[in-house]
């Protein structure tokens, strides 16, 4: 009798360890799939940043430090790794386009032209896409690293090695409170 206690003991513990082993696989998977997403909408926004600073050049040909910014913080988005890098310097880069639409502001023949008023929608629907993206992505970190923290779960994962994920990063000028004034 104790044989078959000790017995289904044993088969209690190896189907719950396979259960939470296959878990963490899930959670890992599903981040690398959330950055994944992240990624197919940055590689979308950097690719409507050229034709924009393009559209806008042909009518403020001497706003050229703002095409300069716009592109080198483009580049360096695109080359950045990992979500605190890439959320980084895409916070620089968002904060460089909004100076590339306070320019297009100064030129009512600019904001009328329908090229750019089409890569403007782009770029917002662009914008709202990664929003929900990098929204998506760290609430899938957050359900990882939490299972990693739990017990007894937390054996597992100590057994499998696995290390908290990294969050996307809020940009700074959105902690802050908005300013509403009439």
């Amino acid at each position: 009798m104790v044989g078959w206690i000790i017995l289904v003991v044993v088969i209690v513990v190896a189907l719950w360890f396979v259960g939470t082993y296959n878990m963490f696989i899930t959670l890992r998977n599903r981040v690398k799939n959330a950055w994944a997403q992240i990624d197919v909408q940055l590689k979308r926004r950097y690719d409507l940043i050229p034709n924009l600073v393009e559209t806008v050049k042909g009518y403020a040909a001497h706003e050229k430090e703002v095409f300069e910014k716009v592109t080198e913080l483009r580049t360096r988005a695109m080359s950045a790794s990992g979500p605190k890098e890439v959320g980084e310097a895409n916070n620089m880069l968002t904060g460089a386009l909004k100076t590339l639409f306070a320019v297009a502001e100064a030129y009512p023949e600019l904001k009328a032209n329908e090229n750019f008023l089409k890569l403007q929608e782009e770029l917002t629907n662009t914008e709202n896409k990664i929003a929900f993206s990098r929204q998506f992505y760290n609430d899938i970190v957050m359900r990882y690293n939490m299972a990693q923290e739990k017990i007894p779960a937390a054996l597992v994962a100590k057994v499998m090695g696995l290390t908290p994920s990294e969050y996307y990063p809020v940009p700074e000028e959105e902690r802050g409170n908005v300013k509403v004034s009439f």
